[in-house]
């Protein structure tokens, strides 16, 4: 039987990367193809699979990707031991995400009553929001960025204007201090 390769854009799609990672990746030796085909194309085996999933987790944890090619190229972690710091993270991010969940749920049962959420609910919510705190990548807050606006395209005019009005009542009931917390949170957030 012979082993699977991936093109490039099927790896892409299977892992949710942008091909412009991988060629990324390839240039910078962090993740070369185990061949190519006849025309050129990249083509990955199971082994560059399981170097992609190691490259991943580590920069899961924050690492340059200078560092994380130190780190695959030398002395590979037992990858039972990246997998539970992997788990470990999830598991916190998971917490988090219920007690965002938690609060989400609290400002929309206060909007079903027709109460305006307090200064104090939204700023607890944004604290939730960045409790799960990490820089998102670029192709995050691309994605961020399009579902975003597919949601306001799929807005009436109406709906939309409400939308814009509570946003301008969240922001003018906040004071100078709370906007400038909410926008060094927001910025933290943004990928460097």
């Amino acid at each position: 039987m012979t082993p699977r390769t991936w093109k490039i854009g099927e790896l892409a799609t299977a892992t949710g990367l942008s091909v412009r990672a991988l060629h990324h990746y390839d240039e910078i030796a962090l993740l070369r193809p185990t061949s190519r085909g006849p025309t050129g194309h990249r083509l990955y085996a199971d082994a560059d699979v399981r170097r992609l999933h190691r490259i991943l987790a580590l920069r899961g944890f924050g690492l340059t990707l200078t560092e994380i090619g130190q780190i695959v190229d030398g002395d590979v972690p037992d990858p039972r031991g990246l997998i539970r710091r992997q788990l470990d993270q999830v598991e916190a991010q998971l917490a988090a995400g219920a007690e965002l969940h938690d609060r989400l749920q609290s400002v929309l049962a206060a909007l079903d009553e027709a109460n305006e959420p307090t200064t104090e609910s939204l700023l607890t919510l944004i604290e939730g929001m960045n409790a799960m705190n990490r820089t998102l990548t670029q192709q995050e807050l691309d994605t961020m960025t399009a579902q975003r606006e597919q949601y306001r395209d799929s807005l009436g005019p109406d709906e939309l204007a409400a939308l814009e009005a509570a946003r301008r009542r969240a922001v003018e009931s906040m004071t100078e201090r709370e906007l400038e917390e909410m926008r060094s949170r927001r910025a933290a957030l943004m990928p460097r």
